[in-house]
């Protein structure tokens, strides 16, 4: 990445993971790549308020503040890339980690070069990053940057299997979109029994978002559009 130093904070509870990622990094880059660090959740948003950092890596499961509460945090003043490091590696929390703005993950027990590819992949995104467009159709407005969804100017709570309904929806605006690649994008498969889940889920966002549920449209046998 040529000569300029990046930093990393790595936010992790273990002694042992701590020392092995730290020692990784900085051998591998030759310096390039300098890892601070914070061992719970409180330690890591007072560093990340007060040091600008190039990417952040956090531990899902930490004492004080889970990684989740750090990214909620740290997304209401910066777009600073974030990995979660998680041993979990359930559906939801993927989801919900996505939701709340991160960036990507690595599950546990991990080799450090994926770690490290994933690191220096995001800080060569980042430093020619623009921040995501809005995405929007008639009064429904999504900010992908904190993941906060608006019908009317009010916001809407979503679960996070809706959010990314809705998200796929919208960066598909006017265009159909099919159930099998809804299901694909978020259960990683599709089946007929997920059919009757996706739609009890749509059932819900259409819901949520009032009058202007009725912007999603089924189209039959196809799947669905969001429209304008």
């Amino acid at each position: 990445m040529g000569g300029s130093m990046y930093r990393i904070l790595l936010v992790e509870d273990d002694p042992h993971i701590r020392e092995m990622i730290c020692d990784y990094f900085d051998d591998k880059s030759g310096g390039e790549l300098s890892v601070e660090t914070a061992c719970d959740g409180q330690q890591g948003v007072e560093k990340a308020y007060e040091n600008a950092y190039d990417v952040l890596v956090l531990d899902v499961m930490l004492p004080q503040m889970d990684g989740f509460e750090i990214c909620r945090e740290v997304r209401r003043h910066s777009d600073v890339p974030i990995i979660f490091l998680t041993a979990r590696v359930a559906e939801e929390d993927m989801l919900r980690g996505y939701a709340l703005g991160c960036d990507d993950y690595v599950t546990k027990p991990f080799p450090l070069s994926v770690l490290y590819e994933k690191v220096r992949a995001l800080i060569k995104r980042s430093k020619g990053l623009v921040r995501s467009p809005m995405l929007s159709a008639g009064a429904i407005t999504v900010n992908p940057n904190n993941g906060k969804v608006f019908s009317d100017g009010e916001e809407v709570r979503l679960t996070a299997r809706e959010y990314a309904i809705l998200k796929i929806l919208l960066e598909n605006k006017g265009a159909i979109v099919s159930r099998e690649s809804i299901l694909v994008r978020l259960w990683g498969y599709d089946t007929d029994a997920d059919e009757r889940v996706l739609d009890n889920h749509l059932k819900n966002l259409r819901k949520a978002l009032g009058d202007n549920g009725k912007r999603i449209k089924t189209v039959v046998r196809r799947g669905y559009r969001i429209e304008e």
